[in-house]
């Protein structure tokens, strides 16, 4: 599995940005760790995917809630992801999570199977 570490995540009010990063553990970093991918879950609901980059090809993919605002990206040589957050609203109130899989274009929590621990980001109206 490969270790990895969110950070960025903070209070911002509506209509504001937040850029978030996540870091992989270079040891255990390896070419089956295929897919980048961040996730989110808001208060009193389920865990929902938000944005996944390839981690070779850089094919990005995003939820219709978030098109348009966030992008996400990758930097290779450093083993970092990134979600730039345009344009928030209070409904992307949430716990961002990072992940990794070895599935090109996945979207659902079973096929990513290393995870961070999360950092909180807050919008307030």
């Amino acid at each position: 599995q490969v270790q990895l570490v969110e950070s960025g995540g903070g209070l911002v009010q509506a209509g504001g940005s937040l850029r978030l990063s996540c870091v992989a553990s270079r040891r255990t970093f390896s070419i089956s760790s295929t897919i980048m991918g961040w996730f989110r879950q808001p208060p009193g609901k389920e865990r929902e995917f938000v944005a996944s980059v390839g981690w070779f090809n850089g094919r990005t993919n995003y939820a219709d809630s978030v098109k348009g605002r966030f992008t996400v990206s990758r930097e290779y040589t450093e083993n970092m992801m990134y979600l730039q957050m345009n344009s928030l609203k209070p409904e992307d109130t949430a716990v961002y999570y990072c992940a990794a899989g070895s599935t090109v274009g996945a979207t659902t929590e079973s096929s990513f199977n290393s995870w961070g621990q999360g950092t909180q980001v807050t919008v307030s109206s």
